[in-house]
């Protein structure tokens, strides 16, 4: 019987020893969290209505949706159980209904084309007033799929021809390839040139997108050139702040926060070589950093649920024409932002499109011949566990640490 009961004994203590390790290492990285806001329920939620492609590497799960545009729709560092990073407009999604100005199904990656405002605009039709009630997204890039072309268990390739026209009516032809590639915890430990310890999970993916001047004319700054711009749909909270590392002396504008209306100051702070820009989804508002301010990453921390985001871009170097989206006639259309900072709120008329917030990038204008390419790459890291693992990561890349970023917006 002694011999039966020091088994027994043996075995409970084992499994509860097991069960201490596994604890101790979760509960730091995946915060007690509501079941809808993780990443099975958005996955179960999307297939309802339509069809996905899952890519997975260990924990790392990301949910990409052909249907719309090959848009990476939410992600996950935790598996099933881990929370879900992408904002999706449920309601939106359920109603199946199609919108007149734009469809914000949500999702933490699309494609877009830029640049939006100013006289070779593809969201305002020629001889119209730059306000919302006569912005449209064009149907190419907001409700028309995207064709999926090869794809492996942690890769999807999408291809996508279309014809679309400018504001100065120039007609651009055009053919888009998109790969989505889901990065293995290595390669991100590479990518950032530091080790991610057990106390931090992390989900990364890079986005590489090709587009083809597939028509008979050159594309010049006569007719307007297109951009390859990248935007991320991300759930916003009272304690989420947008990060903006700036180079650079003041010699010329270090950050344009006038895109809708100047930003206030108790939303955005420039404090030395960072912007700080609040993302709670209460107030409409975007900046940017032009390329000779830029760095290679841009982030944000949501102190609530211990995320850390971060987006990074390299440009090639001698490329300076970026296309200027701001809602007017400007002075000069290829002196615009490499990175953007969307924080939504109510529009004029009390309607709102999210809530979200949006990090974002853009490609330089591609002045292309006939048959010529212009490729864009970007890479969204999510980061979560331990606050002071997270912060030192922060310090390293954003060059400011997580105390900081929540003091910034403190009374």
């Amino acid at each position: 019987m002694k011999q039966i009961f020091l088994y027994f004994l043996g075995c409970y203590l084992l499994i509860a020893s097991c069960t201490d390790r596994v604890e101790k290492k979760i509960s730091p990285i995946t915060p007690s969290i509501d079941s809808s806001s993780t990443y099975g329920y958005d996955r179960n939620f999307i297939k309802t209505y339509a069809s996905l492609i899952e890519l997975q590497k260990g924990n790392s799960k990301l949910l990409i949706v052909p249907q719309y545009q090959g848009r990476v729709m939410t992600s996950s560092c935790y598996g099933d159980t881990g929370y879900s990073f992408g904002w999706i407009n449920y309601d939106l999604i359920a109603s199946k209904k199609v919108k007149e100005h734009i469809n914000p199904y949500g999702g933490e990656e699309r494609l877009w084309l830029a640049p939006e405002g100013g006289q070779f605009a593809f969201f305002f039709k020629k001889n119209t007033p730059y306000d919302f009630k006569h912005w449209f997204t064009p149907k190419e890039f907001d409700t028309e799929p995207f064709e999926i072309g090869n794809q492996t268990d942690s890769s999807v390739l999408f291809k996508k021809d279309l014809v679309i026209t400018n504001r100065a009516d120039a007609v651009f032809k055009i053919h888009i390839d998109r790969k989505i590639s889901l990065l293995g915890r290595k390669k991100i430990e590479q990518n950032l040139n530091t080790a991610l310890g057990s106390e931090v999970q992390v989900v990364a993916y890079e986005s590489e997108n090709t587009l083809v001047n597939t028509g008979e004319s050159p594309w010049t700054k006569r007719t307007g050139a297109p951009a390859l711009w990248l935007l991320g749909m991300l759930k916003p909270t009272p304690r989420t702040v947008i990060v903006l590392p700036i180079r650079g002396d003041s010699s010329s504008p270090r950050l344009h926060d006038s895109y809708f209306g100047k930003v206030p100051g108790d939303r955005l702070k420039l404090l030395d070589d960072h912007a700080f820009f609040k993302a709670d989804g209460k107030s409409r508002g975007k900046v940017g950093i032009p390329r000779q301010h830029a760095t290679r990453f841009i982030g944000s921390y949501d102190a609530g649920n211990k995320v850390l985001t971060l987006l990074e871009c390299d440009w090639p170097a001698g490329q300076d024409d970026f296309v200027n989206s701001v809602w007017e006639d400007q002075k000069d259309p290829f002196s615009g932002d490499v990175f953007n900072a969307y924080n939504d709120g109510p529009l004029q008329d009390g309607t709102q499109l999210g809530p979200f917030y949006e990090v974002e990038s853009l490609s330089p204008a591609a002045l292309l011949a006939p048959g010529k390419a212009l490729t864009h790459f970007q890479i969204t890291y999510h980061l979560q566990g331990d606050e002071s693992a997270l912060s030192k990561i922060s310090r390293q890349i954003l060059g400011v640490d997580l105390q900081e970023i929540e003091n910034v917006f403190k009374e």
